[in-house]
């Protein structure tokens, strides 16, 4: 394991240069192309390359440029955008001035986008393309420091400075629908078809109408050299899973942000459309379980595990929190064979979770997941291989990690991954002493610390919070929070079918 600092250095700003060369070296992102000049003039060459990055809702965006002015003139210099990109709601509406630093005080100027070419990669969704994704920066130089990419990076960039790395994994739930999107708009987004009929939770029947086109996206994706573990139907009809093997935190974020492009632009090609709202309608709701382990940076070792004199201390050696019921078939339980790092990491995500909450739940509709009765977390807990506490330690020995399952389907991953590692820091920095694990239902106990129940509480939560803070920055901060109001504000000013069905007739 190794060895920890006393303080964990705040979180830096600061990002390598991108070479200015026209070749990429061999990344496991190109698995059948040695580097970029072989992915532009080789056998199958590409026409294009997508220059992508996320928005704050964790959407692809950017432009597509030739091979030519990629290697010309857009690794040098990098490709402008319109500095608005990190400061639109869902819509792509600017918000006029709320923001601390947006384009309207800008002139609507353009920002960079600097391909990160350790992404590059064929793009998943169409033919004779590739797709890299960027970090963007200000003409200064200066990273954009609210845009979700740098956010995660300057999480990662802590960690390396404590010898860490971080490799994640999402677990993301979509519904899919018979109808197409065009047709699902006609009809409001309601009343539509589920793919199958009834709960294909584990299902070898019943996913008939599904399997087209789930194959079709898990065949796209590992063409671009993204490895599949698994996949399967959910509970929701029409509801499925499909689960990518881990990566690094900022790859399996990218890989995450292109598995949802693909995904809804092979169901729109299919004449098919699918959701990842977090909550459709009144039946289960769409997650977004994340997992997480840390390694030594030197050797890749992972250090969430004990270390064998420690995993085989007798039970005075243990701290108190370790001292727990024994598990069903021997299975470990409660801390054992966790590593005390694990420990206060995931003490750390205890004490930060319900003011990072807006991190994972960002919407209006997220806050309908995670309510009682909905198989989601509603208070703040953790357990050994217990998927109703919002955290599930799960795994032994090299592969112990955690999984978050506070996250739903609309959460924008690189933010949801920076506030496990922000937690997580705060953590091992303090030497949080972890509280024993739940066991049985955390669903019905009543002595949970409550997670925001509304956008409005998480928003006010986190714009309070020293924590918070301390973690990302002010701006950061201050960013994300109007980003809340935005949506609130959109949604508060809407007439639902809700208010038209009791009141049209009736007040």
């Amino acid at each position: 394991m190794t060895s920890m600092p006393a303080s964990i250095p705040p979180a830096r700003s600061e990002q390598p240069p991108v070479p200015a060369v026209p070749s990429a070296p061999a990344s496991p992102a190109l698995p059948a192309v040695a580097d970029l000049r072989e992915l532009l003039t080789g056998a199958d060459p590409v026409d294009e390359v997508i220059v992508a990055t996320v928005d704050l809702q964790g959407r692809l965006v950017g432009s597509c440029v030739s091979p030519e002015h990629l290697s010309g003139e857009v690794l040098d210099q990098g490709l402008g955008a319109c500095t608005y990109l990190h400061a639109v709601d869902v819509d792509m509406r600017p918000d006029n001035g709320g923001y601390p630093r947006t384009p309207w005080y800008d002139g609507f100027g353009d920002l960079r986008l600097r391909p990160d070419l350790t992404s590059l990669r064929r793009a998943p969704w169409r033919h004779a393309s590739a797709v890299v994704m960027a970090d963007a920066f200000w003409p200064d130089g200066s990273p954009v420091d609210v845009a979700p990419r740098s956010v995660l990076r300057r999480q990662l960039d802590a960690l390396a400075d404590a010898g860490l790395s971080a490799h994640a994994g999402t677990e993301l739930e979509f519904l899919v629908f018979r109808e197409s999107y065009r047709r699902a708009a006609r009809r409001s987004w309601s009343g539509l078809t589920p793919a199958s009929r009834y709960n294909i939770d584990y299902a070898l029947f019943g996913t008939e109408d599904l399997d087209e086109l789930t194959r079709r996206i898990r065949q796209a994706m590992a063409g671009a050299g993204i490895a599949i573990e698994s996949a399967r139907g959910e509970v929701h009809p029409g509801q499925y899973e499909i689960v990518f093997r881990y990566a690094d935190a900022l790859r399996a974020c990218d890989n995450h942000a292109l598995y949802k492009t693909t995904a809804k632009k092979l169901a729109a090609a299919a004449g098919q459309a699918l959701t990842f709202m977090a909550k459709y309608d009144t039946g289960e709701g769409n997650s977004c379980h994340v997992h997480l382990s840390l390694r030594a940076v030197d050797d890749g070792t992972p250090v969430f595990a004990a270390s064998p004199a420690r995993a085989g201390a007798g039970a005075a050696d243990r701290s108190p929190s370790t001292v727990q019921p024994t598990a069903p078939g021997g299975a470990p339980h409660g801390t054992d064979g966790m590593s005390p790092m694990m420990r206060s990491f995931v003490a750390g995500q205890l004490a930060c979770m319900a003011d990072f909450t807006l991190l994972f739940a960002p919407n209006v509709n997220s806050y309908k997941r995670l309510a009682p009765g909905a198989f989601a977390p509603t208070g703040v807990s953790w357990g050994r291989d217990n998927r109703t506490c919002a955290v599930r330690v799960v795994g032994a020995g090299g592969g112990l990690r955690i999984e978050h399952r506070v996250p739903g389907g609309d959460a924008n991953p690189y933010l949801a991954v920076a506030g496990m590692i922000a937690a997580g820091r705060h953590g091992i920095e303090r030497n949080l002493t972890l509280e024993p694990g739940r066991v049985g239902n955390a669903f019905t106990m009543p002595d949970l610390p409550p997670l925001p129940s509304t956008l409005r509480e998480a928003v006010d939560r986190w714009r309070s919070s020293p924590l918070a803070e301390a973690a990302f920055g002010e701006r950061v901060v201050a960013h994300l929070a109007h980003a809340g109001e935005v949506e609130l504000a959109s949604y508060e000013r809407t007439v639902t079918d809700w208010e038209l069905r009791r009141g049209f007739e009736r007040f």
